[in-house]
């Protein structure tokens, strides 16, 4: 059995139940809080009931209430809301696993960085993943949990720190998967740890016919809060491995977290919003973000300038030697089953017609990951030279 090419099948399969069960935890979490940012005054003035809402939708009419706390009688049927979220992690955590700790030397490991055994690499990655997730909850069940600002403040400098540290350990695009790992665990142990027991905790004593304690409703919503402005940066991560120049840049930490900040501030934007305010300010401080992103990675670019324009035959046999282990109809590199994203580089035509996707991968040293292949200043300069002068095969 060709165990690479099955690896890639299952990663496929692994991928979209990811991005499906991803896009139903999404969906389900703007729903609920655009709902209670908009909640009107019940019209019946039922002291029980924080807000109601008339919607239109899909060809029919839905009202809805929101109780401060519980109605007076449990109804016989309730609809939960948490599947989306465990298949959402379990899904992702798997994707992690096959990816970033079966193949550790490749993608989470760059010696440049910080030469780590594949086994300790995977260490470090899991302690974060728990610690992450222990010292977030502590700090929200403290005293300064109680402080809405004071935490976010908190909780920006805690996660700052987390992809400086990611990036000093792991690869780029290691420390940005670590980030978003950590901040997924964070965001659906939430659901699992506090949202839903509370809430179960809530039906029992309905149940039981006692008044259901407060704490766990203000916890749920605190909670729901978090994972709402934490949405938008992890989509980010999720497809910064199709954009090197982020996490391969020496300043790779301070870009993940412009552009992480851009993300909350479109959510600031749209949860605004959905409370009637107009806060351009917002998508506006967005494009800022961006841009300050843009000039940051310009700045930091290394330039690989003066060589001359090497003979075809020199640029074959460096892509060859470094590049056409894993872009090749049959790689040679172990674990590597079929060339990435269809890239072939084995004849002069096939070397030509990626010769500006190269370039860019090899400018920004993107490739190969971790520098692999080992290839040097010298050889990137001559790529270079060769794509700027119009790749010519003579």
């Amino acid at each position: 059995m060709d165990f690479a090419a099955l690896s890639e099948w299952v990663n496929l399969a692994i991928r979209w139940l990811h991005l499906i069960t991803g896009i139903a935890w999404i969906g389900a979490s703007f729903y609920f809080i655009s709902l209670d940012n908009q909640l009107d005054p019940p019209a019946d003035k039922n002291p029980l009931v924080r807000g109601e809402q008339w919607a239109v939708h899909g060809g029919g009419f839905y009202y809805k209430r929101k109780y401060i706390l519980a109605p007076e009688k449990l109804p016989e049927k309730l609809h939960w809301f948490k599947w989306e979220a465990y298949w959402t992690w379990l899904s992702g955590f798997a994707l992690f696993v096959l990816i970033y700790w079966g193949q550790a030397s490749s993608y989470l490991i760059d010696p440049a960085v910080m030469p780590l055994t594949p086994w300790q690499a995977i260490g470090i990655s899991a302690g974060m993943l728990v610690g992450g997730w222990v010292a977030y909850d502590l700090v929200c069940r403290s005293k300064l949990g109680e402080n809405e600002t004071l935490l976010g403040v908190i909780g920006a400098v805690a996660l700052a720190v987390v992809a400086y540290v990611s990036c000093q350990v792991f690869s780029g695009r290691g420390a940005f998967l670590q980030v978003g790992a950590m901040t997924g665990t964070i965001m659906v142990a939430n659901v699992a740890m506090v949202i839903i027991p509370g809430q179960r905790k809530m039906v029992a004593a309905m149940s039981a016919g006692a008044t259901p304690d407060p704490k766990y409703g203000r916890w749920g919503k605190q909670r729901s809060v978090h994972n709402t402005y934490l949405t938008l940066p992890v989509i980010f991560i999720m497809i910064s491995p199709h954009y090197p120049m982020t996490w391969q840049h020496p300043l790779n930490w301070l870009i993940l977290l412009v552009i992480g900040l851009a993300g909350a501030l479109v959510r600031q934007f749209f949860v605004l919003r959905q409370k009637g305010e107009n806060a351009l300010w917002l998508p506006a401080g967005a494009v800022v973000a961006m841009v300050a992103a843009f000039f940051i990675v310009q700045s930091g670019k290394q330039e690989y300038t003066g060589a001359e324009v090497p003979p075809f035959a020199e640029v074959q046999a460096i892509v060859a030697a470094r590049c056409a282990t894993c872009h090749a109809a049959r790689p040679s590199f172990e674990g590597i089953a079929v060339a990435p994203k269809g890239v072939i580089m084995e004849s002069p035509a096939q070397i030509r017609r990626w010769a500006a996707s190269m370039r860019q991968q090899v400018q920004t040293e993107a490739m190969p990951p971790g520098n692999m292949t080992e290839i040097t200043p010298d050889e990137r300069a001559k790529l270079i030279a060769w794509v700027a002068a119009g790749a010519p095969l003579d």
